[in-house]
């Protein structure tokens, strides 16, 4: 059985997102910074009528937080039921992979905190850390952004 992944970049890695899970790729725009947001939030953004909370990856990580460029990009989820934008460096591409291709995560590696990585797979060399959408935020993030969504579409 195949996957369908969209591959993006965070610094020199490589990720996936199951393209079913993805609603939209869109170029970054201007995101409005709230205060006291959760922690990996970076702020707001009104996209076609819907104000959506945009989530750093980066931040999520662990990475240095960058300034948007003309190559960052938000992927749209739909993650049950709260829509939410992940800024990203650069969507590389989309591609099918084999499911039987996809190794584990090294139980040594996985825990708690990095429950949203589902599996690794090879790509021209490159490991590629495939992500599963659903498990990204964890509970408590879950619901501190269904709120914060909830409140923030109120103020529009």
């Amino acid at each position: 059985m195949m996957t369908k992944q969209v591959i993006f970049k965070l610094g020199s890695e490589q990720y996936g997102m199951d393209i079913s899970l993805v609603s939209g790729i869109e170029n970054y725009m201007r995101v409005v910074p709230i205060p006291n947001a959760p922690a990996h939030i970076i702020g707001i953004l009104n996209l076609r009528g819907n104000v959506i909370p945009i989530y750093s990856l980066r931040r999520k990580f662990n990475m240095e937080e960058v300034m948007g460029t003309a190559t960052t990009q938000l992927l749209v989820t739909n993650c049950r039921g709260t829509l939410v934008g992940y800024k990203v460096d650069s969507v590389s591409e989309i591609i099918e992979i084999d499911e039987s291709l996809i190794r584990p995560i090294p139980p040594i590696v996985k825990s708690e905190e990095t429950g949203y990585a589902k599996g690794v797979a090879e790509k021209k060399g490159q490991l590629v850390v495939l992500l599963d959408i659903e498990n990204i935020l964890n509970e408590q993030e879950r619901r501190a952004v269904k709120e914060f969504a909830e409140e923030s579409s109120k103020e529009e």
